[in-house]
């Protein structure tokens, strides 16, 4: 719906360590709140979450207002609660998004509760601001209404995690069960969810490339442009192939707030030796602004990242895949958006997005057996900096009430670039062009993709009986991976056709009982020339492949249910299937027998994974919980290894994975909430190809068990903290020198508001925590790659909003 005219003014988070933090929190003042202003002024908020009906009755309480509404119709929803300065009428429209229902004032200082009318509001109406509904999935069910689990990530979760690291999978290994600890690189390969390769998206448009997924999908697009984070746990084909894990969606900032409105924030970062090779810095500024129908907001970002230091003050070492330390980025968004009408609404949006790095440091060789880690020094390496470049522009149209539909379409155009560091590798070598065991090269990936989805609901057929959701999608992806120093065809040119039809519907069977089900149909073609694989590729000095057009089909399907069972209890369950593409240009690229022919490669054959998930939700006064436990296969699916040349390859082959994930929040009072989780996975792969797993998946494919606690606390208006702690769990493997040996990080943040803005400290790794990554410790034997974490790491920041 249309955006709201009132102004957000978000309570940022910061980071400070947990001794700090409580001692500095205990010694605030514990201010008691103002008294309520008149209902119809603008006030400040500080609401705690939990159940919405009781939420509700803080809000109304705080605002000087009376509310009167039937529970029953809130049962088993929930609040993130309410921080900010609002009107009366627009913080009940915050507090109410997703619940179907709307505020309606009855008479002075008095409201009531009404269902929220199909269509868009008119103007002048109370207004949305965000929506609980899950836009991930495309009949926009409600959270805490699917079939199989899903997060949702706010945006103050993000500022929370942002106060402490603007890592994007250490945000997502800390809030997402089962989510792989993060490798702290620019590669995000062997960073998993559910022990398989989620589908990133950056509002609905695919990250990942289908000719050569490069491992960076997380790193395009800057955190600081995000609004909140949708994850889908298990196999999906909502967004076409690539999910076989799940889906991570970051859905970017929109325009907010009335007339025009305007925020700046800065950072510094440093680990706690405070050298000057170790600092870093961030920039941030954002300008919304809300004119009559035309919607406008541009954001910029820039960062300098210094080097990373481990809890021994030694510099974490440099990987060839790309790093984070020692780089620079920047991000540019920019959002023009019009209502034609009431219902209408057109929205063009741009983001370019690159992170380089500065080629500094060069790595320095460890000894993986002895225990000594790779690091690195000041030092002039070979090649040109690595960097990840991404380019993505949408139009989307949407309508709110054609013919008592909801109709989105989505047009995009994504161009991407993404190149490694420079390796002296075997597979590079060519004696054509140097000496055996003297060329440095390094390669870069490159894609270009067009798509369209177009989107159609119908809800409440047949007297609320039944929604429908139905459309099509279209994509076309242009990849190759080239050689960079010698100008040689790594993955030779290819394109990649793919359509899918769908159509999706819930059942209403009772107020209690609803059953989901749907049907996707994917076609895709891949279409590559003739071409010859590089000399390295084996003895003979590559070998020449024939090309062709590969097709694909397969119907997909998934079905499910939600039982309402009592006021808070919750059973849903579910059966899905997920579509993706082997890692097309590994395949190709990796040919070494004379001969081949495109068209008959097993080796392209998509990867099918089928998943079953049942779940329990309890919703009680002050506590929530979900337990959910999930089995996943797929006869012919993908395990990942290493070769002996430090290249990936992928071994498609029968892989068996199940796990259970459980996760709370307990809302203690106005002003303080826990939340813990916790996940247990293991998996398995035929690897002797006779029909049964044999095999325990290593850290490559799939997460350790984790152990995760946070702790917000709003002390007063003016100070808060958040406190967090991480267990990663100690896991062996079927290779003894895989062996993981678990480790404990605590994180802490403190936040104060000032007169003007708000100021944050925060601490990473509190504790100064002194251990091995877990991708080094269980994912490859590799002296080159035996990396530790960093150490204690502040960062201070300040923003205003104005």
């Amino acid at each position: 719906m249309r955006q709201p005219r009132c102004k957000l003014h978000t309570l940022t988070a910061a980071v400070q360590a947990a001794l700090f933090c409580s001692g500095l929190a205990l010694a605030a003042p514990m201010a008691a709140a103002a008294p309520a202003e008149p209902a119809a002024q603008v006030q400040s908020f500080e609401i705690a979450g939990g159940p919405l009906a009781e939420v509700l009755n803080r809000y109304a309480s705080a605002a000087g207002v009376a509310l009167s509404f039937d529970a029953s119709a809130l049962q088993g929803q929930s609040s993130q609660g309410l921080q900010g300065t609002y009107a009366v009428e627009d913080g009940f429209a915050r507090l109410l998004q997703g619940s179907g229902l709307r505020a309606v004032r009855q008479g002075e200082g008095v409201y009531g509760l009404e269902r929220q009318p199909q269509q868009r509001p008119l103007k002048g109406d109370v207004l949305e601001l965000d929506s609980v509904t899950v836009s991930t999935l495309r009949s926009d069910t409600a959270v805490g209404q699917t079939s199989q689990r899903v997060t949702v990530i706010d945006r103050q979760q993000i500022e929370q995690q942002l106060a402490l690291s603007s890592d994007p999978g250490q945000v997502l290994s800390s809030l997402i069960p089962s989510y792989s600890p993060s490798r702290q690189k620019m590669s995000n390969a062997g960073e998993t969810l559910r022990g398989r390769t989620p589908q990133f998206l950056v509002d609905g448009v695919p990250q990942a490339s289908s000719i050569r997924n490069d491992g960076r999908s997380s790193y395009t697009i800057d955190l600081a442009q995000i609004e909140r984070i949708e994850v889908i746990h298990g196999a999906s084909a909502e967004h076409g192939g690539g999910a076989t894990g799940g889906i991570v969606n970051f859905i970017s900032r929109r325009p907010e707030g009335n007339g025009v409105s305007q925020h700046a924030g800065v950072s510094l970062e440093s680990a706690d030796r405070f050298s000057k090779d170790g600092l870093g810095y961030k920039m941030n500024y954002r300008v919304s602004a809300l004119q009559g129908d035309w919607e406008t907001l541009f954001g910029a970002t820039w960062q300098e990242r210094g080097a990373f230091y481990d809890a021994n003050d030694d510099l974490v070492g440099i990987a060839y895949p790309g790093e984070i330390q020692d780089t620079r980025d920047h991000d540019l968004m920019l959002k023009l958006g019009y209502w034609l009408d009431d219902v209408q609404h057109l929205q063009f949006s741009a983001n370019h997005y690159e992170l380089k790095g500065n080629n500094d440091y060069v790595p320095v060789l460890g000894d993986r057996a002895a225990g000594i880690p790779s690091t690195a020094r000041k030092g002039d390496p070979q090649g040109d900096p690595a960097f990840n470049e991404n380019r993505q522009y949408t139009f989307s149209y949407s309508n709110q009430d054609l013919y008592g539909n909801v109709l989105d379409v989505q047009l995009y155009h994504q161009r991407y670039r993404g190149q490694f560091g420079a390796l002296l590798s075997g597979a590079f070598q060519d004696p054509n062009i140097a000496p055996i065991g003297t060329l440095w090269e390094q390669s870069r990936s490159d894609s270009e993709k067009w798509g369209g989805k177009l989107t159609l609901r119908r809800r409440g057929m047949f007297d609320g009986l039944l929604d429908l959701t139905g459309g099509v999608d279209l994509m076309r992806d242009k990849g190759e991976q080239v050689l960079v120093q010698t100008h040689r065809s790594y993955v030779p040119p290819s394109t990649y056709d793919n359509q899918a039809g769908f159509l999706q519907g819930d059942l209403h069977l009772t107020d209690k009982l609803t059953l989901m089900a749907g049907v996707r149909r994917e076609h895709s073609e891949l279409d590559v020339d003739d071409f010859r694989t590089v000399w390295g590729t084996n003895n003979a000095g590559g070998v020449s492949v024939t090309g062709g057009k590969v097709s694909f089909g397969k119907t997909l399907s998934n079905y499910g249910f939600t039982y309402q069972a009592t006021d808070w209890a919750q059973l849903y369950g579910g059966y899905s299937e997920g579509f993706g593409m082997p890692d097309i240009g590994r395949v190709l690229r990796g040919l070494d027998e004379p001969g081949l022919d495109v068209e008959n490669l097993l080796e392209l054959e998509p990867i099918i994974t089928r998943s079953r998930e049942v779940g329990l939700r309890l919703n009680f006064e002050r506590v929530d919980m979900e337990l959910s436990y999930y089995e996943s296969f797929s006869n012919l699916g993908e395990r990942l290894s290493v070769n002996n040349d430090g290249n990936y390859i992928a071994n498609r082959e029968r892989v068996e994975i199940q796990g259970y994930e459980l996760t709370g929040n307990w809302h203690i009072d106005d002003r303080h909430s826990l939340r813990g989780s916790y996940a247990h996975s293991q998996g398995k792969s035929d690897t002797n190809d006779d029909g049964k797993v044999d095999t325990r998946l290593t850290g490559l494919n799939i997460s350790p068990d984790q152990y995760s606690l946070g702790w917000q606390a709003n002390w007063n208006e003016d100070w808060s903290s958040y406190l967090q702690y991480n267990y990663y769990v100690s896991r062996s493997f079927d290779d003894p020198r895989l062996k993981f040996d678990g480790y404990a990080l605590l994180s802490a943040s403190v936040s104060r508001r000032l007169p003007v803005g708000s100021l944050s400290l925060g601490i990473d790794n509190l504790l100064d925590e002194d251990y091995f990554t877990y991708y080094s410790q269980s994912a490859r034997i590799a002296d080159d790659y035996n990396f530790k974490g960093r150490g204690r790491t502040f960062t201070l920041g300040y923003q205003v909003e104005f």
